[in-house]
């Protein structure tokens, strides 16, 4: 395996305008047979453009072994190569400061749908019993679109 092998700060080359660490690239490795249908070789590989134009901050916030400072080098590596990632709307926040952040837009009226998705996405990852985890799941799927109410009598 090769993340058994390098440590996790060396780098391994992944493009002559830069390069990638193991951890980084077995991500995108990891990510690309769900964003663009092709399973990468073992060993050397470059990712190409179409995976990093169809990689949202989102997908690299709930990738196995991305952690905040590996998605903030994949989203670097792929501006310097032309494509912009958005990273996480609340990307390093503590999920009680990411609640306080809602609730004073949200009496601005400034709160985006994306902000709640977002929010309830990390809150049920981290199982917070500040909201309930059920109803966090309900909200996130009428955010989502993919949830049917029941008929009304």
């Amino acid at each position: 395996m090769e993340e058994a092998t390098t440590p996790c700060g060396e780098k391994a080359s992944a493009s002559p305008s830069g390069s990638l660490s193991v951890r980084a690239l077995n991500v995108l490795k990891e990510l690309a047979p769900e964003l663009i249908g092709e399973e990468p070789p073992k060993g050397t590989w470059v990712p190409p453009d179409d995976l990093l134009r169809q990689l949202t901050g989102r997908h690299l916030a709930t990738a196995r072994n991305c952690g905040p400072q590996t998605a903030r080098e994949i989203i670097d590596w792929a501006l310097a190569r032309g494509v912009a990632i958005q990273s996480p709307l609340h990307r390093g926040k503590p999920l009680s400061e990411v609640w306080r952040s809602l609730a004073a837009r949200a009496s601005a009226g400034k709160l985006t749908r994306a902000e709640i998705t977002e929010a309830l996405e990390k809150s049920i990852r981290r199982k917070s019993v500040r909201i309930p985890v059920a109803f966090q799941i309900i909200l996130l799927e009428i955010l989502s679109s993919t949830y049917d109410p029941p008929p009304f009598p």
